[in-house]
């Protein structure tokens, strides 16, 4: 469970990292290196995915999802200094109870 969690952090991570450093470029002006650098870091989220131990592509990513989400809301609070108001919180938790019903249900 804690190696899944790492791995979801560190995709996180590079997911929102990357697609932050491409709007930086196109949107704020940044040098054109740091788009370059945001599809790099993009496309290290996509192999930082493949290691999770889950049998299912499908449910991997659908949990993912959920823990993709509260990271987006943590980046928005860190870095863009966007303080998540109450509902930004319930939502939240919301998803994160959608992911461990999906990663830790017991199957069949």
């Amino acid at each position: 469970m804690i190696q899944a969690f790492v791995l979801f952090l560190f995709a996180g991570v590079a997911e929102i990292g990357g697609g932050y450093l491409i709007w930086l470029a196109i949107r704020e002006g940044k040098p054109l290196s740091w788009g370059i650098a945001g599809g790099f870091a993009l496309a290290l989220y996509g192999v930082i995915a493949t290691f999770q131990s889950f049998p299912s592509f499908g449910r991997v990513y659908a949990a993912y999802g959920g823990v993709f989400i509260i990271l987006s809301v943590l980046w928005g609070w860190g870095v863009d200094r966007k303080t998540p108001d109450f509902y930004d919180w319930i939502g939240a938790g919301i998803c994160m109870i959608g992911v461990c019903v999906m990663l830790f249900a017991p199957r069949q």
